[in-house]
């Protein structure tokens, strides 16, 4: 996620224009066949600043015209250095610090070797005709720009291929191909006569240029002395930083929206796991670079300079006056309250726990840390609260909460040493999610934290633990604990400080979790809980029918599980069962089950992957048993014939969904309806396919550690469609990483994706058309065409100046102060990038645009099972002769009854038993809505503002 960092941002421009640097200057030099200004051929990929000026000569001299991206990348990283200046600037201005002051030096040193390069590539003039408004538009795309060879003519100095290499070049389809000057001197023919000496005088620089060729775009870079690394981490560090306060912010206003608006706290779970993700990625890409100094800890000495106290008063926000022809003309900047914005509080809380939990490991607080967090209270007044209260508040929920995290997820070995007198070593157990213990349930949704943080309180007393503490760890600590201040009314912002208002009126962080699970079967047709103990026994009637008592056994076993694992891990925890053998929740005095009551954050992330699991389980029967197959191609029928006026709302959903799984290459028949019935189980059911769901299968056995590995979806034989969910897991929550043929369109993600490509214009026709890619090919066989894809990413580009601001950003601009949106060509940011996904995690899992997930597809089951039941019924009694043939005259449909009964309807179209299944259709006639979980689905345009919980700054407020 580089563009969503701004240290790796200037990292991958760093590199993409060296790369392009490089092998310009390679292939000038080994065509003049001089070493031009002492610039030898470069075979290593690094390069020192001072190199890079009469690089950029030799260049300038030859290359005409120099790409308008190739400027617009040197451009980009001279910012970013001279931003990252400014700031250490600015902070050795109120606060000397040696070390700072020596890597400012650096970085001027640097920034001028930048500049001086830039100006003898010719970047002065260009950037003048970019203010003026003379520059043509550069619609080169960046990859062609810099990795397509534009320097091939220049590979042989020989001027006899010279033409035969222009008509190549010339066959580029680029729009924006790079001509070179060339010398005038060329190399007489009379010197092919020597043609062995020569062509062994030409090995050597084919081989170099081999050399480079193998070198790793990540091996790129520019060589600076110890002065420059230091230089370069705290840029890195800085940048870090930054987004953990963009971030947290973000993720601060969704839960807001969870409590005090009903956004789904799925989605706040979902939202939550893709922003920690952002963090933990761009942790493991900066620190590849700095190994051993990737701990939180020493991020955080390194950026408040090992004092927070002094550091207080460094940083700032900062909101601008902006004149109409965008230059700032007046700033008005609050300082950071640096202990909260950096996650010192949250940092130190977690520390404190787990030394406090090694000192007995025995669950239970030392009685100083019990009299510091004893008696907490859920009804707080955080309003009526001094800030030093407010922060012991905080404080002794957080220990708490660690505290029964960590004494549920140790629950099973504990008791084994307690109860079965075995004796486990708990600073030697493997309390990874993947170690010996996986198959005990314990947490949804939290189970990798928690392993985490087990491991290090369970070390032995004393252990320092500081160094395995990283920065994402902290992140989402703070997140937790935000979900539940901002419940309780108690959020922070960038611009206000901290900010006090009332508690959430009636808000349960169980709300979502117990309109799932329904424990107590408030409404029937929507549990999962009921929906299970129904389809059991619906399965034992089916079983008896078939005379196949084990026809739905291992299918009935798995239901049950997941049932008991719902009902004893999900929204509540053994703590609510007064076990024994562990010790009590710190939460006792109020509520025993505090650990999921006091968490927004634990249920919307546990719900969000119980809502992925019951979909795959659900796809898994579904590809077990005949029913919705049967189901869908009979109602298709019917409706295409007649005998069904109006569509069966829930039918007809399922078959506009799912076309691929329920039809032959997605294709609905509206005729031979035997034949498409057929056709979908021929092409699931071909030699090459069966194999290849037979190796997934037992490639699962071998390796799935988890539910989530044994559900794979791959293995199916028919359905196969994932939820957004099941892809963003499977991604471990990394947009990125979601390939473009499992993006459903439309979608935000996948008009994000489209943005990024380029649209190309028919010469003669002038009409505007994408290019071929897995997205756009499925983008078209859903009925979209190339021009509403393009629509869209317009719309998706329509900045926020275009909109109105609301009235609470309005009446919080101090007078004559202005908002603006940053820079249009600014790369989209991290909270940016959430927002986007925001709309689709809607969609999937609560609202109206595409729900996959709001449905209880067991429920749905039951229907099905139901609707056949009196279908058969019905038919028995008319003693129908194709139901006669299938279940009783016929022993080889009598082993499927119900495959050989709509095989038969759809192929013999009897008049009786069309008009039978046709009224019972009618007569349980259903919709969508008849079975999603929750109480309603959320309109979608009320979901896509990313409001903010104060409404009281917008993305251009910016933070130094």
């Amino acid at each position: 996620m580089a563009d969503q960092n701004s240290y790796l941002r200037y990292k991958r421009d760093t590199r993409h224009l060296l790369y392009w640097m490089i092998h310009a200057s390679n292939s000038i030099i080994k065509s003049t066949g001089s070493n031009a200004a002492s610039i030898a051929t470069n075979t290593t990929g690094q390069i020192t600043v001072s190199s890079l000026v009469p690089m950029s000569k030799l260049i300038a001299e030859h290359v005409k015209p120099i790409p308008s991206t190739i400027y617009q990348i040197f451009q980009a990283v001279i910012d970013a250095r001279t931003a990252t200046h400014a700031v250490f600037q600015q902070l050795v201005s109120k606060n000397p610090d040696p070390e700072i002051e020596k890597s400012n030096i650096s970085h001027k040193h640097f920034i001028d070797g930048l500049t001086e390069a830039f100006a003898a590539l010719g970047g002065k003039t260009w950037a003048s005709e970019q203010k003026s408004g003379n520059a043509t538009a550069d619609e080169e795309d960046i990859n062609t720009v810099i990795f397509t060879n534009t320097f091939s003519a220049l590979n042989l100095g020989d001027s006899s291929n010279v033409g035969e290499e222009e008509d190549a070049q010339s066959d580029d389809p680029g729009p924006s191909t790079v001509s070179l000057a060339r010398p005038k001197k060329k190399s007489g023919k009379g010197k092919k006569g020597k043609g062995g000496k020569k062509s062994k005088a030409k090995k050597k620089p084919a081989e170099k240029e081999a050399s480079i060729e193998e070198i790793p775009l990540e091996s790129y870079r520019i060589i600076e002395d110890e002065t420059g690394i230091m230089t370069d981490y705290l840029m890195a560090v800085y940048s870090l930083v930054e987004q953990w306060v963009e971030l947290r912010d973000y993720v601060q206003t969704i839960w807001h929206e969870v409590a005090y608006d009903g956004l789904n706290s799925a989605v706040g779970g979902a939202l939550s796991n893709v922003a920690i993700a952002m963090v933990k990625q761009t942790q493991s890409a900066i620190f590849v670079d700095f190994p051993g100094h990737d701990s939180y800890e020493i991020v955080m000495n390194t950026i408040t300079r090992g004092n927070p106290e002094k550091a207080q008063g460094m940083f700032h926000t900062t909101l601008h006056q902006v004149a109409p022809n965008g230059k700032v003309v007046q700033s008005q900047s609050t300082d950071v309250d640096v202990r909260e914005q950096f996650m010192i509080h949250a940092y130190q809380h977690l520390l404190d726990f787990i030394t406090d939990y090694q000192a007995t490991r025995s669950g239970k607080p030392t009685k100083k840390m019990l009299a510091d967090i004893r008696d907490w209270d859920p009804k707080f007044d955080v309003r009526r609260a001094n800030k030093e209260q407010r922060l012991k508040w905080r404080r002794a929920y957080t220990i708490s909460w660690l505290y029964d995290l960590v004494n549920i997820y140790s629950a099973i070995v504990v008791q084994r040493n307690t109860m079965k007198g075995q004796h486990w070593v708990y600073d030697r157990v493997d309390w990874s999610v993947n170690g010996p213990w996986y198959q005990h349930r314990r947490l949804y949704g939290l189970n990798e934290l928690a392993s985490d943080i087990t491991t290090l309180a369970m070390q032995k007393p004393g252990t320092d633990i500081r160094k395995r503490i990283l920065p994402h760890h902290v992140f989402q600590i703070q997140c937790i604990v935000d979900s539940m201040t901002v419940s309780q009314g108690w959020s922070l912002s960038n611009l206000r400080g901290h900010v006090l208002s009332a508690p959430a009126p009636a808000f349960r962080p169980r709300r979502d979790v117990d309109l799932f699970l329904d424990r107590e079967n408030k409404r029937v047709g929507h549990g999962y809980l009921q929906a299970v103990d129904l389809l059991k026994q619906l399965f034992e009637k089916d079983a008896e029918m078939h005379g196949a008592p084990n026809r739905h056994t291992r299918t009935s076993e798995l239901l049950e599980e997941f049932k008991d694992d719902f009902v004893q891990w999900l929204g509540e925890s053994k703590y609510a069962h007064l076990l024994k053998t562990i010790e009590p929740s710190r939460f006792s005095n109020t509520n025993a089950n505090g650990l999921w009551e006091y968490s927004p954050f634990l249920c919307g992330v546990g719900l969000a992957e119980a809502l992925e699991l019951s979909y795959s389980l659900s796809f898994l029967i579904w590809d077990r048993i005949p029913e919705p197959m049967c189901i869908i191609h009979l109602h298709n029928m019917l409706v295409k014939k007649g005998y069904i006026a109006t569509p069966v709302g829930l039918w007809a959903t399922l078959q506009e969904f799912f076309p691929t799984a329920f039809f032959a290459g997605g294709k609905v028949p509206d005729s031979d309806f035997g034949e498409g019935f057929l056709a979908v189980c021929s092409e699931t059911g071909s030699r090459q396919a069966t194999f290849q769901r037979r190796a997934i299968r037992r490639n699962v056995s071998r390796t799935a550690v988890d539910l989530h590995g044994l559900l794979n979806m791959n293995a199916n034989r028919f359905f196969k469609n994932k939820s957004l969910l099941r892809i963003y897991r499977e991604a471990e929550w990394i947009p990125e990483r979601i390939p473009d043929d499992e993006i459903h369109m439309p979608s935000a993600l996948g008009a994000f994706r489209i943005v990024q490509m380029k649209v190309l214009t028919d010469p003669v026709t002038g009409k505007k058309s994408l290019k071929d890619t897995p997205l756009t090919i499925n983008s078209r066989a859903s009925g979209m065409t190339d021009e509403e894809m393009i629509q869209m990413t317009s719309a998706q580009q329509q900045t926020d100046d275009d909109l109105p601001l609301p009235a609470e950003i309005q009446a919080s601009i101090p007078e004559g102060y202005t908002y603006q949106k940053s820079n249009p060509t600014t790369l989209v940011t991290g909270p940016q990038l959430l927002d986007f996904l925001k709309r689709d995690m809607v969609s999937d899992i609560s609202g109206e645009g595409h729900p996959l997930s709001s449905l209880n597809y067991t429920f749905v089951t039951v229907q099905m099972m139901v609707l056949f039941m009196r279908i058969e019924n019905k038919l028995k009694d008319l003693r129908n002769p194709l139901w006669a043939r299938a279940y009783e005259q016929e022993p080889v449909m009598m082993r499927e009854k119900r495959v050989s009964l709509t095989a038969l309807v759809l192929t013999d179209g009897d008049e009786e038993c069309m008009q039978v299944i046709a009224d019972i259709f009618q007569d349980q006639r259903c919709g969508w809505m008849t079975h999603i979980y929750w109480e309603d689905l959320e309109e979608l345009g009320k979901t896509w503002g990313g409001g903010k919980k104060d409404q009281d700054e917008p993305p251009s407020c910016t933070m130094m």
